[in-house]
C-alpha cells in the first residue's frame, strides 16, 4: 500500500461574521507526490490530487496564537500517510499575517466556531465527504490552538481580564461539537477554564503534552485540565523533558533557525527533528484508537 500525501487549499465562508479563511488540507492519496515549495518549507505531496478512498477519521489542527497552519507540517503529513485527512485553518485575525483579534472576547468566540466551519465545510466537500467517516472529529491544539479545541470539545470558558471590557469574567458563547471523539493538547493555553465546572462537559479522551521549560503556558495549565475533566482515567498527560513551548512546532529549515526567531529555538540539548520523529507516531497512534 502506497503512502503518497495529497494537498490542497480550500477556502472556508463565515457567514455569521462575514470572512473567509484558508483550510490546508493534508490526505491519502493514490498520486506520487514531489518535493513543493510552500511558502518558506517544501513538502512531498501531490498537489490537487484526488483523495483516496477511505473512510478516513478527520483531523483538524489548531495553531497557536499569532501562528500558522504550516509549522505543524511534518506532524499533518505523518498523520496523512497514515490513514487520516488533515485540516489545518488559518484562525482569522489570530495568525502571523494578522493578529489583531489576541486578547479579544471576539476571538474566544471564533477559534472553536471556525474549527466547526472547519469540519462542516470538509464533511461536506465533493471530493473529501466521500472519504471521510462520518462524526469522527479529533483535534489537536497547540497553546491557543488548545483552548479551541477544548471549548468545541464542550469546555465552556469564561473571559479573562484583557477580554472584558469592565474586568470582569463574562461567558464566552461556544457550543460544544458531538463530532469531536479525541484531543490532542500540546502545552494548551488553558486560563480561559479555570473556573469550577469549566470542563466537566468534555468527555472525549485526551493525549496532554506538557513542556518542561514552557515560558507562556504554566503547569497549572495543564493541571486545570487534569483536575477538570469528568474522567481523568481517559486522559493521559506526559511532561516531555527538557521541551520548550515552542518544541512542538515542525524542525524549522536551517535558513529559518535564528536566536532573533523564538519559534526556531528551543531549550540547549534538546533535539527538535528526533523528538518530533517520536511526537508523530504517538500521536498517531493515539488517534488511531480512539477516532
Amino acid at each position: 500500500m502506497n503512502d503518497y500525501v495529497g494537498y490542497d487549499v480550500l477556502a472556508v465562508e463565515d457567514k455569521t461574521m462575514n470572512l473567509s479563511f484558508p483550510l490546508t488540507v493534508l490526505y491519502p492519496s493514490n498520486t506520487p507526490g514531489r518535493p513543493e515549495i510552500l511558502g518558506p518549507y517544501e513538502l512531498n505531496v501531490a498537489l490537487r490530487a484526488p483523495p483516496k478512498a477511505g473512510p478516513w477519521p478527520l483531523v483538524l489542527v489548531s495553531h497557536g496564537g499569532g501562528s500558522t497552519p504550516l509549522v505543524y507540517r511534518t506532524l499533518a503529513h505523518y498523520l496523512a500517510r497514515h490513514g487520516f485527512v488533515v485540516g489545518l485553518p488559518e484562525h482569522p485575525f489570530n495568525h502571523r499575517g494578522n493578529n489583531t483579534w489576541e486578547y479579544t472576547a471576539q476571538n474566544l468566540v471564533a477559534r472553536p466556531h471556525h474549527l466547526q466551519l472547519a469540519a462542516d465545510a470538509l464533511l461536506h466537500h465533493p471530493q473529501f465527504a466521500a472519504v471521510l467517516k462520518p462524526n469522527a472529529v479529533a483535534i489537536v491544539g497547540h497553546s491557543m490552538g488548545g483552548y479551541a479545541a477544548l471549548a468545541l470539545a464542550g469546555g465552556q470558558p469564561m473571559t479573562g481580564p484583557r477580554e472584558s471590557p469592565a474586568g470582569a469574567p463574562e461567558p464566552v458563547a461556544t457550543v460544544a461539537d458531538g463530532r469531536v471523539r479525541a484531543l490532542v493538547l500540546l502545552a494548551p493555553a488553558t486560563g480561559w477554564f479555570s473556573h469550577p465546572g469549566a470542563l466537566r462537559q468534555v468527555q472525549a479522551p485526551i493525549l496532554l503534552l506538557s513542556a518542561e521549560h514552557d515560558a507562556h503556558t504554566p503547569p497549572e495549565y495543564a493541571q486545570l485540565v487534569r483536575d477538570g475533566v469528568p474522567n481523568p482515567a481517559r486522559l493521559t498527560h506526559r511532561v516531555v523533558a527538557n521541551a520548550g513551548h515552542f518544541s512542538f512546532l515542525s524542525p524549522f529549515p536551517t535558513a529559518r533557525v535564528s536566536p532573533d526567531f523564538p519559534p526556531s529555538q528551543g531549550p540547549p540539548g534538546f533535539d527538535r527533528a528526533r523528538f518530533h520523529g517520536e511526537l508523530d507516531a504517538e500521536i498517531s497512534s493515539f488517534l488511531a484508537r480512539h477516532v
